[in-house]
């Protein structure tokens, strides 16, 4: 499949370092669009996979809300790309925004989300819209482990906040959770050089 491309529609500066620092551990080529006007423009321009946008920056009764929706709403038809698209709602408007999402039955995550639950609706997104052939490395590795230490009851001791995402209590990784997620990383990259190094044919070729 070809490589998946993701819009960010955000003028958050952190949140648009925090995305873009999950979705590019995929191999992903990430965009970002901190104005409205300019995602108008990215959106017609470019062969997206997959739109994340900021709720608080989009005007419900807008054309890019309207696009978005369209987009999102679109049928999956033979030789078409569909286009997926994830809202992220902001605590303080979600009031005045999630009835709205929910009543077009939009896909979004509520802001602060924990990592593994923006991976998982990013990836059923992906499969749905058939950008991907299977879950993505992070949710397909860590779903068992996951699952595992939400029956577990955490300590003081073994928490530390995932400030990326969330800052709230009941929004915490595990030092163990981002242990593996950071060794995950480190496998990939290192199979990524290896691949490298052997596409390259080396000084000593002789033609």
């Amino acid at each position: 499949m070809e490589k998946v491309s993701i819009l960010i529609i955000d003028d958050d500066v952190s949140s648009q370092a925090a995305l873009r620092h999950v979705l590019d551990s995929e191999g992903w080529k990430v965009t970002i669009a901190p104005l409205a006007r300019e995602a108008l423009g990215r959106l017609a321009s470019g062969e997206w996979r997959l739109v994340i946008a900021n709720v608080a920056m989009v005007d419900i009764e807008g054309p890019l809300f309207q696009t978005l929706k369209e987009l999102a709403q679109a049928p999956l038809a033979p030789g078409r790309l569909r286009v997926s698209v994830l809202f992220i709602v902001p605590e303080l408007t979600a009031g005045d925004a999630k009835p709205v999402l929910e009543a077009e039955h939009l896909p979004y995550v509520v802001k602060p989300f924990h990592l593994h639950e923006f991976l998982e609706r990013v990836s059923d997104l992906l499969l749905d819209a058939q950008a991907i052939a299977g879950p993505i490395r992070q949710v397909r590795r860590s779903s068992l482990m996951t699952e595992r230490r939400r029956k577990e009851r955490r300590t003081a001791q073994d928490r530390r906040r995932t400030t990326m995402f969330a800052s709230r209590e009941e929004y915490m990784m595990s030092e163990e959770e981002i242990a593996e997620y950071e060794k995950q990383e480190a496998e990939e990259k290192k199979k990524k050089e290896k691949a490298g190094e052997t596409r390259d044919p080396g000084s000593g070729y002789k033609g």
